[in-house]
């Protein structure tokens, strides 16, 4: 066993912390944005820290997980495919019949409103309430 693979979620939150304070740029604020309004949709999500470096959002099974690359951050919802996106956030990974993802570039935002509503019906999907319809 490595010894950043499936941390406590006490230490993979210290380790996200890292990740973003070592990014250091555009990417790290990024992060940092997303992972805030994460948890303003969930206030209970469960931060993991798999995979020998990918912070991972959990509510009883994986929500997304949030990858920086040189020219994007991406976050890869597990059970994408299932979620409605009214909005339309996602826009990566979307030949699959699973997985979906949103890229954000340097200069980009995301519609804050919008994507908390979205984590909220991801994180719904996994405890098996999200039989999709509109009860307002």
């Amino acid at each position: 066993m490595s010894g950043h693979d499936d941390e406590k979620p006490l230490d993979a939150s210290r380790l996200i912390d890292q990740r973003i304070a070592e990014l250091g740029d555009w990417r790290g604020e990024m992060l940092a944005h997303l992972r805030a309004l994460i948890h303003k949709a969930i206030p209970d999500v469960v931060e993991t820290w798999k995979w020998r470096g990918v912070p991972v959002w959990e509510k009883g099974s994986i929500i997304c997980t949030g990858e920086t690359y040189k020219e994007v951050v991406k976050l890869t919802f597990a059970k994408g495919a299932s979620v409605e996106d009214p909005s339309g956030l996602f826009n990566a990974s979307l030949e699959g019949n699973t997985r979906r993802a949103i890229d954000l570039r340097q200069g980009e935002s995301i519609d804050a409103e919008a994507f908390i509503a979205l984590m909220r019906k991801a994180a719904m999907l996994n405890e098996g309430k999200a039989k999709t319809g509109n009860r307002s």
